[in-house]
């Protein structure tokens, strides 16, 4: 049984159907166990096409499958009004539509997950914000691909889901200068863990914050952190770190129902 991670605010809005989906609920094993939607892990395709019809279903999409993309760390948006073949995502790091039924998503192992409404336009969106994306306007990206499709910012309501936590996310100086090159603003989230001697990054505050100087001012915090919660989700850096060949990946969507 499917049981995501629900945001209070897009919960309330009519005709609006989302969730954080945690790595439960689903058929897939081993490394991949059990809600594996990641496609391009090497994980069982069969399993990972039962999984992602679970999450369709539990939506009431009208469709077996939710709309992703191929996910590449950017700023690009695709607008979409149709399930698009497997074998021909886009390659973007956001998704909006306003097609009814149509579940988009985005899959996220540590990055930061952001699924946006706007529920008197009927338009939502979804968006992947791994930190280059982050920092390069993913979001910025999104509400204006929202703007074209009839939404009003002041109107949109945006939820942070779970997310590689800043205690867990350690970068080296480069990572830093990068960020403050950017905005000497940018120096505030990070912060040097005691008995640690690298910094370690806010993604989830970061987020937030862009979320904030975007005008969204119904934007909620749904962000356990992936590295640490193992039962309920998986983690690139995690993995990483066990030097496991390979990991599972949630899903977040939403859909105009």
């Amino acid at each position: 049984m499917l049981s995501p991670i629900q945001a209070d605010s897009l919960s309330i809005l009519p005709g609006i159907r989302h969730g954080f989906f945690t790595r439960q609920g689903g058929r897939s094993r081993g490394l991949y166990a059990s809600l594996n939607c990641g496609a391009g892990s090497k994980d069982d395709p069969v399993a990972v096409i039962e999984n992602r019809a679970r999450v369709a279903q539990h939506l009431g999409s009208f469709h077996d499958d939710v709309q992703t993309i191929y996910q590449v760390h950017s700023a690009d948006v695709h607008v979409v009004n149709a399930l698009a073949p497997r074998e021909s995502l886009p390659k973007a790091d956001a998704l909006v539509t306003r097609t009814r039924g149509l579940a988009i998503g985005v899959l996220t192992a540590d990055c930061a997950p952001v699924l946006f409404a706007d529920p008197e336009a009927g338009v939502v969106a979804c968006a992947h914000a791994g930190w280059r994306g982050a920092i390069g306007g993913v979001l910025e990206a999104t509400v204006a691909a929202m703007e074209s499709q009839g939404a009003e910012r002041s109107r949109i309501f945006a939820a942070l889901g779970p997310a590689i936590s800043q205690k867990s996310y350690e970068v080296g100086p480069e990572f830093v200068a990068e960020f403050e090159a950017a905005s000497a603003e940018n120096k505030r989230f990070f912060a040097v863990p005691k008995g640690k001697t690298k910094p370690h990054f806010d993604l989830p505050a970061f987020v937030m914050d862009r979320l904030g100087k975007l005008g969204i001012h119904h934007a909620e915090r749904e962000s356990p952190c992936t590295y640490e919660n193992e039962s309920m989700f998986f983690s690139f850096r995690r993995s990483t770190h066990r030097k496991e060949p390979d990991y599972g990946r949630q899903i977040s969507a939403i859909v105009v129902a």
